[in-house]
C-alpha cells in the first residue's frame, strides 16, 4: 500500500508538471492526491500505525482490544487532524491576506502606484513597477499581489511582447520579494509557524540574495525593452461611489493592512500562537475601518453588492484548495515513513543541503513552486541542540537546526527556481492567461536571466552562510 501511496504521489508530481500540456487544474490534481492517499491509507491503517505510531496507538486503546474502528478513530484524531490543522492555518493565512490586499485595492489604496509609474520611458516603467510588486509582495500575499499589478500594467502598456516581459519581471519580482519575509511566501509561513526560522534570522540571509535574484534578471530585461514605450494612461477605474475616500483616509487604511501584517512577528514571539490569528486580527480591524470610513455610502446600491472582496471568489479558492491537496498529500506519504527513507538516501548519496537546493530549484520549474517545498521541508524535522550533539556528523546536521542553512536554501531555491518557467507558480500561471504567453517564448526570452539572477542570489547566500556568520 506504501507504493500505492507513493506511485499516486509520483503520478501527481508528473500531472502538475504538465498542466500547461494537460489543461488539468493544479488544484484538482492536489486534491486527487491528498484525498486518494489517505482513503487508501486509512484502508490499511493498522499496519501503518504499528509502524510508525505502535505506543501512542496503545495508549489510545487503554487497556481495550484493538479493532478497525479503533484504528480509524485514532488515526482521524491523532494523525489525520493534525495535517488538517496546519494546512488550515496556512489557508486561513493566505485568505486574510489576499482579502486584506482586495479590501486596500477597491478602496484606491494602491492608486498611487500607477501615479508613480506614469511616464514613457521603459526602464522608469519597469523599475518602478517591480520595485512595488518586490515590497508589496514581501508583505502581501504574491498571488494577489501579482494580479493586481499585471491588471495595473496591461492597462497601461499596448503592445504585447513588451506587456509579457515587464509581466515576466512583475512575476520574478512578486515570487522573489515574497522569499525574502516569512509572512511572504505560504512555504516561509510554514517555516515560521513551526519554528523552524525566526522572522528576523530569515529576513537578514535572504534580503540580498532575493534583491539580486530580482535586480539583475530584471536590468536584463530593461535591456529588451525599447527606450519608448507604447503606452495608455487610462483614467482611474470606478469602484462605486468608495472612491470618494479622500487621501489620509486611503493612507490611513494602508497603515492598518500593511503596518498591522508587520506587526504579526511580534503577535506571535509574544503570544506563541499561529501567525493566522495575528493575520485575522488585522483583517478583523481593517474591515471595521473600512466600514467606518464608507459608513455612508453603506447603503448605496454600488456599494451593496461590493461588501464581500473578490478574493473570496473563485479564483482564489482553487490556490486554497490546491495548498489544501498538497499539505494532505505530503502528509499522508509522510505518515507511510517514505520520506523519512528518503532523507536517509539523500544523507548518505548526496550529503550537501547545496547540491539538494540546487536540484529543488530545477524541479520547481519543472512541477510546482510550493510542491517542491513542501517536499523538501516533509524530508526533515528541526534538530534541536541537544540532539545535535548526539549525531556524528554534526557540522552536516547543523544544517537543520533552528534558523539552519537548509531552510533558508529551500525557501530561496524554489521561489526563485519556480521563475525559471511561466508555469510553475501561480503568478506565472497567472502572467500566461493574462498575455496568452506561450513557454517557448519564456523559455527563450526570460529563462536564461532567471537563471543567471538565481545562481547569482546563491553564490550570495553561500557567501552569508559561511563567511560572513
Amino acid at each position: 500500500m506504501t507504493l500505492l501511496i507513493v506511485l499516486i504521489f509520483i503520478l501527481g508530481y508528473v500531472l502538475l508538471a504538465t498542466t500547461h500540456l494537460t489543461n488539468v487544474n493544479k488544484a484538482a490534481i492536489a486534491m486527487f492526491m491528498g484525498t486518494v492517499g489517505w482513503v487508501l491509507y486509512i484502508c490499511y491503517g493498522t499496519d501503518f500505525v504499528m509502524s510508525q505510531h505502535p505506543r501512542e496507538y496503545f495508549d489510545f486503546l487503554a487497556g481495550e482490544a484493538p479493532n478497525s474502528d479503533a484504528v480509524k478513530y485514532f488515526i482521524y484524531d491523532n494523525i489525520f487532524l493534525k495535517y488538517v490543522g496546519k494546512a488550515a492555518a496556512i489557508v486561513l493565512f493566505l485568505l486574510a491576506t489576499m482579502t486584506i490586499v482586495e479590501i486596500l485595492n477597491n478602496n484606491g489604496c494602491f492608486d498611487f502606484i500607477s501615479e508613480w509609474i506614469r511616464t514613457r520611458n521603459s526602464k522608469r516603467l519597469l523599475w518602478s513597477i517591480t520595485v512595488a510588486t518586490f515590497i508589496i509582495s514581501a508583505n502581501l500575499d504574491n498571488l494577489t499581489t501579482t494580479a493586481m499589478m499585471l491588471v495595473i500594467m496591461h492597462g497601461i502598456v499596448q503592445n504585447r511582447r513588451q506587456r509579457m516581459l515587464i509581466g515576466s519581471a512583475i512575476v520574478l519580482a512578486a515570487n522573489t520579494g515574497g522569499c525574502m519575509t516569512v509572512i511572504g511566501d505560504p512555504a516561509g509561513v510554514i517555516l515560521w509557524g513551526e519554528e523552524t526560522v525566526t522572522a528576523t534570522n530569515f529576513s537578514a540571509y535572504l534580503a540580498l540574495p532575493a534583491l539580486t535574484a530580482w535586480a539583475l534578471p530584471t536590468y536584463l530585461i530593461g535591456r529588451c525593452l525599447p527606450a519608448r514605450l507604447d503606452v495608455e494612461w487610462p483614467a482611474i477605474p470606478y469602484r462605486g461611489d468608495d472612491t470618494n475616500l479622500n487621501r489620509l483616509q486611503r493612507l490611513s487604511m494602508l497603515f492598518v493592512g500593511i503596518g498591522g501584517l508587520w506587526f504579526i512577528p511580534t503577535f506571535h514571539n509574544i503570544t506563541k500562537l499561529s501567525p493566522f490569528l495575528g493575520a485575522l486580527c488585522v483583517l478583523a480591524v481593517l474591515w471595521v475601518v473600512n466600514e467606518i470610513f464608507n459608513r455612508k455610502l453603506m447603503n448605496a446600491e454600488q456599494m451593496i453588492q461590493r461588501r464581500f472582496p473578490r478574493s473570496l471568489q473563485y479564483g482564489s479558492l482553487q490556490m486554497i484548495l490546491f495548498i489544501m491537496g498538497i499539505m494532505l498529500s505530503m502528509g499522508v506519504v509522510n505518515e507511510t515513513g517514505f520520506f523519512a527513507s528518503v532523507s536517509e538516501w539523500i544523507d548518505y548519496n548526496i550529503h550537501n543541503v547545496w547540491a539538494l537546493g540546487l536540484m529543488s530549484g530545477l524541479l520547481s520549474g519543472v512541477v510546482d513552486t510550493f510542491t517542491v517545498a513542501m517536499t523538501n521541508l516533509s524530508l526533515y524535522d528541526v534538530v534541536d541542540d541537544a540532539a545535535l550533539l548526539r549525531w556524528v556528523d554534526s557540522d552536516y546536521m547543523a544544517n537543520f537546526v533552528q534558523n539552519g542553512t537548509y531552510w533558508k536554501i529551500v525557501a530561496f531555491s524554489t521561489s526563485v527556481g519556480g521563475c525559471l518557467t511561466c508555469f510553475a507558480s501561480q503568478s506565472g500561471i497567472a502572467l500566461m492567461k493574462m498575455e496568452r504567453m506561450h513557454v517557448g517564448w519564456y523559455f527563450k526570452n526570460c529563462t536564461p536571466k532567471v537563471l543567471l539572477g538565481w545562481m547569482a542570489g546563491m553564490a550570495l547566500l553561500w557567501v552569508e552562510c559561511y563567511l560572513l556568520k
